[in-house]
């Protein structure tokens, strides 16, 4: 079932959760970002070919979601893991990923007075995330790589770049914090301390690394 040419929509609010329900009443078509239950044995009343069309519309959000998670955020951060990130640099890639986030999900609809479009926060985009993040996410691949490096042979060219002291002097001021420094920080903060002991392990650092991917400390 498709729409019809020129049909315009009638527009309500759904009171189970508050989201603007869009109803073309002449196709029987019900467009909702997230449907209540009594939204749902409505399309259920109008037809299974509506009824498909709708769960297209209504997965577009979640699919979004999931091609980004698995084709942009890999991609951007690639060999990032290797680096030593400022502040700054974290907070570019973060502003980078809400914006992708907010042209996905939309505004929000909010039922004060006569109803008014609001941008989403910060916060909001945290919470449909679950707390992942695209700088959480290089933090847990540091620390899938430190583990890698760990199980290198010692004659391996990274391993000895990796172990080797550097000779000289430092220029004056505070040093930047070495990429070691960084990680050993991260598994601080995640309770790890003596790190060592885990590195073979597999299964164990496996589960270090998708808890800092989550963790609401990092």
């Amino acid at each position: 079932m498709l729409l019809r040419e020129r049909e315009l929509p009638v527009s309500d609010l759904d009171q189970g959760t508050g989201h603007l329900v869009h109803v073309f009443p002449e196709s029987g078509f019900i467009c909702s970002p997230c449907p209540s239950r009594q939204t749902l044995i409505l399309i259920r009343e109008v037809g299974h070919d509506r009824f498909l069309l709708f769960l297209t519309v209504l997965l577009f959000t979640n699919s979004s979601k999931l091609l980004y998670k698995t084709l942009i955020r890999p991609v951007v951060p690639y060999g990032v893991e290797t680096w030593t990130l400022k502040k700054k640099e974290e907070q570019a890639l973060l502003i980078f990923e809400r914006k992708i986030f907010r042209r996905i999900c939309g505004p929000q609809y909010e039922n004060g007075g006569e109803g008014e479009w609001k941008i989403r926060t910060n916060r909001e985009l945290e919470e449909m995330n679950k707390g992942a993040n695209i700088v959480k996410c290089i933090k847990g691949q540091r620390i899938s790589w430190l583990g890698h490096l760990e199980r290198m042979d010692e004659d391996r060219v990274l391993k000895k770049s990796f172990t080797q002291e550097l000779e000289g002097t430092r220029r004056r001021g505070r040093p930047r914090k070495e990429w070691k420094e960084e990680v050993e920080g991260v598994l601080q903060v995640l309770g790890v301390r003596r790190w060592r002991e885990f590195v073979a392990d597999r299964k164990k650092w496996k589960d270090f690394v998708r808890q800092a991917k989550a963790h609401s400390g990092l």
